[in-house]
């Protein structure tokens, strides 16, 4: 079992590396000089580039979540560590927060199709009260562990990251690369709204990261589940000052 949980978190970690690389590229680099090249010479990169990247994208999304899900089972589940130890307690509670970690998305794609989303400040507030209320009921009503709500908030993420890139990011994407090979013009709301997607996509990685990492923190204000909170929003302003990075950026 040590072993397949090892083995697990390698595929894990390398296949995350080879998702989030390709969302900074894509966010921090790739939309930058897209924007500045003209029109046939934009679509001919587009067309050799675009699909090349993609196919990593999407794949390394779709095999970073599905061995995360995977370890979750074998760890926490299976392995016990969903709860503190001697206070392992299967609930109503735990069951619910189980089940929202991983439907939350509905929730979320529903919000990001209003005008609310347009607005970024507004959002993120949205966000920051959804993962409090969250947070406190994993722990207060589930009664996860401290390794457990944080990996469980991560999963959170995740699965809306892994929920955007195959079920808004690439069909547009796809849609939009197919109408240049026809030589038609594409949809003018696709590429915007598969640029939200992965825009929001890239805030929720820097927290993500976090609590992958966070069962080594030392920190002593990790007793509380608040500082989770703050961690989140902490990243989140570290993601908007390299977007505006990205775009003052210029070819030295």
């Amino acid at each position: 079992m040590e072993l397949t949980e090892a083995l697990m978190r390698w595929l894990h970690v390398a296949a995350g590396i080879l998702w989030i690389g390709h969302l900074y590229f894509f966010n921090f680099a790739n939309a930058q000089f897209l924007a500045s090249l003209e029109t046939d010479v934009r679509k001919t990169v587009m067309l050799g580039l675009q699909p090349r990247a993609l196919y990593w994208f999407r794949w390394g999304a779709a095999y970073t979540w599905i061995t995360g899900f995977l370890l979750l089972g074998l760890v926490y589940y299976h392995g016990g560590l969903l709860f503190d130890a001697g206070t392992e307690a299967w609930s109503t509670g735990a069951i619910v927060m189980i089940v929202v970690t991983f439907l939350f998305f509905s929730v979320y794609d529903v919000l990001a199709k209003t005008g609310l989303a347009k607005n970024g400040l507004l959002f993120g507030g949205i966000g920051v009260a959804f993962i409090v209320l969250i947070t406190y009921l994993m722990v207060e009503w589930a009664h996860f562990s401290f390794r457990a709500y944080n990996i469980h908030m991560g999963a959170l993420f995740g699965t809306i990251m892994a929920a955007n890139v195959w079920m808004r990011i690439w069909p547009a994407q796809r849609k939009i690369m197919a109408a240049l090979k026809e030589g038609s013009p594409p949809d003018a709301a696709l590429a915007p709204a598969a640029a939200l997607r992965s825009r929001h996509n890239t805030f929720l990685s820097v927290p993500l990261v976090w609590t992958m990492l966070n069962a080594h923190t030392t920190v002593p204000a990790a007793n509380h589940w608040l500082y989770l909170v703050g961690v989140v929003v902490v990243g989140w302003v570290a993601v908007w000052l390299l977007y505006q990075k990205a775009s003052k950026l210029g070819i030295r």
